[in-house]
């Protein structure tokens, strides 16, 4: 029987369970630990007010509701769903020992998984919206209430089945520190590798790479329609003849809201890449142990994941919203001639 006071920290640390938010190491703990605060508070608060802002500007457009008008605010909530663990995180950073209870541990990482995979299944379900409508001639924007609801529902049932291993398999695990005091971590315990290996290999396949496809194909398809859109147009072709595609029209609009949500995918897939990265190198961690990733490596992956709520808005509200915010802008520091 191996009576190293240490053997039980070491097997946790390094072989078998990684500590997640829980740092072990704490070389300059208080200075590190203010600048990791500062860095995701100002990610939390960014996200709130721009997610709450961009939501005002759609829902203030003078424009009839839509489906898309409808999917974008679905965008912004599960972007603020996707943040709202940010205090949660803070803590334990500073308490390093989990002090939160087994509810909250459970409740971490299936609320950010969830909000993640709802943002990108968002994504994919308005580039397949706008697919839809451009196929259907559809120039005035209407609101199917039934295929909106579906949607919905979709999108929220999708997330959170497919994040549930995480509410069922993180628990509370008393540990040895390497100070020798003992303390908590909230780690993944799965029953076995394999069921961790398939349900990291299908996540990432079903909510990253799968939508990714969809969004690919739909933009794809876009971009053919306006193409074809164009050369329809030159003098040349002013005859159409048998054969032609059908005389679909992509308004400026559609046009604008397409490079748009083209952004907000390049940025999603650029900055959510590194946690899927890091998830996959700390499952090889767990049970080849040659792999050194750390708990402040994982927060900072997480950080800049995290941020990508923010940047949506803020992207959203620029590429959609640049002349109002001009026209806001100098409105305000320029006053009106008057005769």
């Amino acid at each position: 029987m191996d009576t190293d006071p240490h053997a039980h920290s070491l097997h946790l640390r390094n072989f078998t369970y990684f500590s997640f938010f829980s740092e072990l190491e704490n070389s300059d703990h208080v200075a590190r630990t203010v600048i990791e605060t500062l860095a995701v508070t100002t990610v939390f608060l960014v996200s709130v007010v721009a997610n709450a802002g961009a939501a005002v500007l759609v829902m203030c457009e003078r424009r009839p509701l839509a489906n898309k008008t409808i999917l974008t605010l679905n965008l912004f909530v599960a972007d603020l769903l996707f943040v709202s663990m940010i205090p949660l995180i803070v803590s334990v950073r500073w308490t390093v020992s989990w002090t939160l209870g087994d509810r909250a541990c459970k409740t971490v990482l299936y609320v950010i998984c969830m909000g993640g995979c709802a943002t990108v299944t968002t994504l994919a379900s308005i580039s397949v919206e706008r697919v839809q409508a451009i196929l259907c001639l559809q120039t005035i924007p209407t609101l199917n209430p039934r295929m909106v609801t579906a949607t919905l529902i979709f999108i929220w049932a999708f997330s959170a089945l497919n994040s549930v291993p995480l509410s069922v398999f993180f628990k509370v695990m008393e540990v040895d520190f390497p100070n020798l005091k003992r303390g908590h971590i909230c780690t993944l315990k799965w029953p076995d590798e394999t069921g961790e290996i398939v349900w990291d290999v299908s996540f990432t396949a079903l909510c990253f790479l799968l939508p990714g496809l969809i969004i690919g194909v739909s933009y794809r398809k876009i971009l053919q329609i306006a193409k074809s859109c164009r050369e329809r147009f030159r003098p040349k072709d002013s005859q159409p003849t048998v054969g032609d595609v059908p005389d679909y029209r992509i308004s400026r609009q559609d046009m604008k809201l397409f490079r748009t949500m083209l952004v907000l995918v390049l940025s999603f897939l650029i900055m959510w890449s590194p946690i899927f990265i890091i998830t996959f190198l700390i499952l090889a961690r767990n049970y080849l142990g040659q792999i050194h990733v750390s708990s402040t490596m994982f927060f900072w992956v997480v950080t800049f994941t995290l941020a990508n709520s923010a940047l949506n808005p803020i992207l959203y509200s620029v590429c959609q919203f640049k002349s109002s915010w001009r026209k806001f802008c100098c409105s305000s520091m320029v006053a009106p001639l008057r005769k």
